[in-house]
This record gives C-alpha cells, sequence and structure tokens, in this order.
C-alpha cells in the first residue's frame, strides 16, 4: 500500500469511529444518506412491479460494502411497528411501499454475528412457503449461523434465535409515475462500524480495498437475485 493511501484509510476509519460518516449510529431516528435509485444489472430503472413475489434480491446501500436485501412480501405489511434497538432506543418502522405497500428493503448483515451474503456464499436468506425448512419459518429471513430469525413485514423485528435487535431498514421511497425505487437512509440500529471492523481483510479483497468498502453509494445501485449474486444459498 502506498503512503497516500495509507493516510487515506487512517482518515477514513477515524472519521467512520467518530461516526462522521454515518456508519456508528448514536440513536435509532432517520438517517439520510442520499437519494440512490434502484437498478437492474443494465443499469435501468427498477421496475418494483416487477419484482418476484418472495424473491431474494440484493442491492449494496448505504455503502459500496453494506449489501442488502429488498424483498416483494406480496401483501401488506404492518404499519408504524414500534420497535427497539439493543441498547432500548425506540424507533416505529413506517412499512413497506409500493402499489400494494409490499416492498421492503433491510441491511442483509445479521446482528448477532454479523454474518452477510458473499459471492462465494450466503448463509441468511427470505424464507417464503416454498423455501422454508423444519428449522425455519415460512416468511421470514432466517440466519443460519445461530438461527436467528426476523420477520420482514414487521420491521425486520426478532423472532427467534439470539439476534440482539432488528435488522437496520433501509428507506425506500417509491414513484408510483416512473414505477421506481430509491434507497434514502436507514432506520433501527445501525451496525456497519463493527462490520467494518470485523471483515476489513476480506471486505478489502471483496472490494479491491478498504477505502472502497466504506465508500458511498449515490446515484445508482443495481439489483440482483441472490440466486444470482452468490454461488450457494445455505439453507437450514
Amino acid at each position: 500500500m502506498e503512503r497516500r493511501d495509507f493516510i487515506r484509510v487512517c482518515a477514513a476509519s477515524a472519521i467512520a469511529l467518530q461516526g462522521g460518516t454515518g456508519a456508528a449510529a448514536a440513536d435509532a431516528r432517520p438517517r439520510s444518506y442520499g437519494r440512490t435509485q434502484l437498478t437492474d444489472d443494465g443499469g435501468r430503472p427498477l421496475r418494483a412491479t416487477r419484482l418476484a413475489v418472495g424473491e431474494n434480491y440484493v442491492f449494496h446501500y448505504p455503502f459500496e460494502g453494506t449489501p442488502c436485501f429488498l424483498l416483494n412480501l406480496g401483501k401488506p405489511t404492518g404499519r408504524n411497528v414500534p420497535l427497539k434497538t439493543e441498547t432500548g432506543a425506540a424507533y416505529q418502522w413506517p412499512g413497506g411501499v409500493g402499489p400494494r405497500g409490499a416492498i421492503v428493503a433491510y441491511s442483509a448483515i445479521c446482528s448477532h454475528q454479523l454474518t452477510y451474503p458473499t459471492r462465494q456464499i450466503s448463509f441468511i436468506s427470505y424464507r417464503d412457503q416454498s423455501t422454508a425448512s423444519r428449522i425455519s419459518k415460512p416468511n421470514m429471513i432466517h440466519c443460519c449461523s445461530e438461527h436467528s430469525e426476523y420477520d420482514p413485514a414487521a420491521g425486520a423485528r426478532v423472532l427467534g434465535g439470539p439476534a440482539p435487535q432488528p435488522l437496520c431498514a433501509i428507506l425506500l421511497e417509491y414513484d408510483a409515475a416512473g414505477d421506481t425505487l430509491h434507497a434514502t437512509g436507514t432506520l433501527g440500529g445501525e451496525m456497519f462500524n463493527t462490520f467494518f471492523s470485523k471483515y476489513e481483510m476480506r471486505l478489502a479483497l471483496e472490494h479491491g480495498s478498504t477505502i472502497r468498502a466504506q465508500q458511498r453509494v449515490t446515484g445508482n445501485t443495481v439489483v440482483t437475485p441472490l440466486k444470482q449474486f452468490c454461488k450457494q444459498q445455505v439453507r437450514c
């Protein structure tokens, strides 16, 4: 690593630890990261009505190295769901968006062991009626690392396992005229600093450098079905 790159890494890390990048949340209030359009792999605006019900989709936001789930649950979600972070900070999840209020997005980083989907493998995913097992419940996000389970229709509330708090919600904005989606921020307990620290070397390899993994996503972000994003999905 060149000296100037080393200095940039140190500076970026210092800012992140101070919360200057929004990588550490002092509370559970909504945090804005800029309006980012969700697109398909061809760079075209993603059409919300074309999202398959029950399919796991992945995109990166608010940083290049932080993956998120995008889900069409097929029916309206709960509204203004009261939730709390691990530290007891209270917040209200507004509910799904889209024509039926069924589209939701969450950080795909498990709040227990920080398990996340990589290009090689994913131990965490949404399970619908057809993919649920004797261990996992249907219509839940299940992490096979320690069997934490989250309800995506209720702000990713923890319904089982050792997870200490809900998944961090990604705030979405739906434009009915264009049938398009934008990510605008996060809500709930962020764990980005801890995530960057734990997986520093892996993220540097996956994204070319630590700096790139911690860069803010701007303009647009590509949405990919999980089955295309990673080689293997672990089902438990």
